[in-house]
């Protein structure tokens, strides 16, 4: 094995996370750093001319290569994991930017609870108000002290959208039941397709608060305080699964990248596989670097005084399991907390409804349309309901390709294929659409991560092996939300509507969505945590952990802003406080 000469800092993974604190440490001090990203390189250019749905939406050109390494699953433990060989339920990028370039831009903040879930259910409801198998644990950390994160990430996207609630005032206009903001977004809400006004109107005659959905496509020209300025979105509709075309996305490439290109203390480099994190238990504690495979195929070792671990979710547990650095997870003694907490948003198409008239669907962005989260707050009456917690309500306009998209029908079509099913499919193709539901998923004890015993990955590495499901509580909100949607689809004169048929096990196989986290989650405590509200390591104080991997359980809303906000305070107490003084900062 090859040795390099030491660094200052070395960060894994080449996506929002990691280049978002290459880019703060990069400007704000003279530290040298070196960005390992395992995927190619990736350029705003690149996506100029090549908006082809085949490559990327269904041959999924910007994921990972699942040959080389994937994961596995089982539902319990009783179960052998068996080896995801397609991207099904959540897809992986792989590339400079990571899944930041492929990703819908959907932009909405956690509730103010979610950081205090355990003690704030305890508080209102009993401890017997969550099941029994539970895991949920509180971040460490108030949504008052991350809030002003919250802002800067928001300038830093130019985020558009109405704010419903400015310093506790309310506004009509925007979500209401949100966390108060202290400011207003950086530019207005993106127009509103078709489907999505017909979503508004219904919603508003049920008595329900629609508001238009929190879009990192900016509705306008905007500069950002780095002096990044981009233009307002085309509503050409190639946005999840590809990068963007016109730069009205915010994207790592657009927005981080042309920052740290500026900077000489900061290299990036690709085709860069970490497979370990090296550490010394004496005479102190501390991360002395990473292993990774170079694109040559070759060995090294990359010294660093400081290490950040900026994958993605699975990617992260997998390396610290791999290191041995802290106690796995185990299930049946309730000991360690590596690859705990494992959770994945709960995301259904409530009611899918096909309408008389055409939707031009054709046309929207990845966070273009209309929400409502009357069923997303702590307050609502909860008698008579078998579950906790809840989600919000979405008719979203993505812009759908033809591949994709085409064959939904009603289930009044009883044709899969011939004449009858190629006619109906035509006719039906714009004018269907889904009414959404995206709900919390709570930690179960039984629902975590370790490394596969038997499979391994292209370089001879154990494999990562999940084991997750459903559980009652999850089942039974989703039940639950279903006839809600399905009123929302008849008040917006829908012809035919088809109801979600219910959530069952957890499905590996059709896509869900990408927000899986924990595994390595923050807390107040070593004893049931991983790292430090600061994310920091309570074991190797130079490292610090990025991303949703920290996040104790999973919230309705995407986790994106909530991942950068946390950065963004992590590279505050970094440059401000460690630097100065290393130690733990908590």
């Amino acid at each position: 094995m090859r040795t390099l000469l030491a660094v200052d800092a070395v960060i894994v993974g080449g996506g929002w996370a990691g280049l978002l604190m290459a880019k703060e440490l990069g400007s704000r001090t003279s530290l040298n750093i070196v960005v390992l990203e395992r995927g190619p390189s990736r350029e705003p250019a690149d996506y100029a001319t090549d908006m082809d749905e085949l490559d990327y939406a269904i041959r999924l050109r910007m994921m990972l290569d699942l040959s080389k390494e994937t994961v596995t699953f089982r539902h319990d433990v009783t179960r052998r994991a068996l080896p995801l060989r397609q991207h099904g339920a959540f897809q992986s990028g792989s590339g400079v930017g990571g899944s930041g370039e492929h990703w819908n831009a959907q932009v909405p903040r956690y509730l103010p609870d979610c950081f205090e879930l355990l003690s704030k259910t305890t508080e209102r409801y009993g401890a017997n108000a969550l099941p029994q198998d539970h895991a949920v644990r509180d971040w460490g950390i108030t949504y008052d002290e991350i809030e002003p994160y919250y802002t800067r990430m928001d300038k830093l996207l130019g985020s558009s959208g109405r704010a419903g609630n400015i310093r506790g005032k309310l506004i009509d206009e925007g979500n209401i039941f949100e966390g108060w903001r202290s400011e207003e977004y950086p530019t207005p809400p993106t127009k509103v397709p078709y489907f999505a006004a017909l979503f508004r109107d219904a919603a508003k005659s049920l008595g329900y608060h629609p508001y238009a959905a929190p879009s990192a496509n900016i509705s306008q020209a905007y500069t950002n305080p780095d002096g990044i300025s981009r233009g307002g979105c085309t509503y050409c509709g190639f946005c999840g699964r590809f990068g963007c075309m016109v730069g009205a996305k915010a994207q790592p490439t657009n927005l981080l990248l042309p920052v740290i290109q500026k900077r000489k203390n900061v290299s990036l480099r690709t085709g860069a596989w970490v497979r370990r994190i090296l550490f010394e238990s004496t005479p102190k504690s501390v991360a002395r670097g990473v292993t990774y495979v170079d694109s040559s195929g070759q060995e090294v070792f990359q010294p660093a005084s400081l290490v950040f671990l900026a994958s993605w979710t699975l990617n992260n547990t997998r390396l610290l399991l791999l290191s041995r650095i802290g106690e796995p997870y185990d299930p049946s003694t309730g000991r360690g907390t590596v690859g705990s907490n494992l959770t994945h948003q709960v995301s259904v198409g409530a009611a899918t409804a096909f309408f008389d008239q055409p939707l031009n669907r054709f046309m929207g962005s990845g966070s273009a349309g209309i929400l409502f989260s009357d069923f997303d707050r702590d307050d609502l009456d909860r008698s008579g309901l078998n579950f906790i917690r809840g989600g919000y309500f979405a008719a979203r306009c993505y812009g759908f390709q033809p591949i994709a998209a085409f064959g939904v029908l009603p289930n009044s079509i009883k044709a899969t294929w011939g004449a009858e099913w190629k006619k109906a499919s035509v006719s039906y193709y714009d004018r269907t659409a889904t009414i959404g539901f995206a709900g919390e998923h709570l930690a179960y004890k039984s629902n975590f991560m370790d490394l596969d015993p038997v499979y391994k990955d292209a370089l001879g590495d154990p494999l990562l092996r999940l084991t997750l499901d459903w559980r009652d509580n999850e089942r039974e909100m989703v039940e639950f939300a279903t006839p809600k949607a399905v009123e929302v689809a008849r008040a917006m004169r829908a012809r035919e509507i088809n109801p979600f048929p219910g959530l069952r096990s957890y499905d590996a196989v059709h896509y869900n969505s990408t927000h899986i986290q924990g595994g390595t989650i923050m807390g107040d405590s070593p004893a049931h945590s991983v790292v430090s509200p600061y994310l920091q390591h309570w074991q190797l104080p130079n490292l610090f952990i990025l991303g949703g991997s920290t996040f104790p359980q999973n919230a309705s809303a995407n986790p994106t802003p909530t991942i950068l906000a946390f950065v963004y305070r992590t590279a505050d107490a970094v440059i401000d406080r460690y630097l100065k003084h290393p130690g733990p900062l908590a």
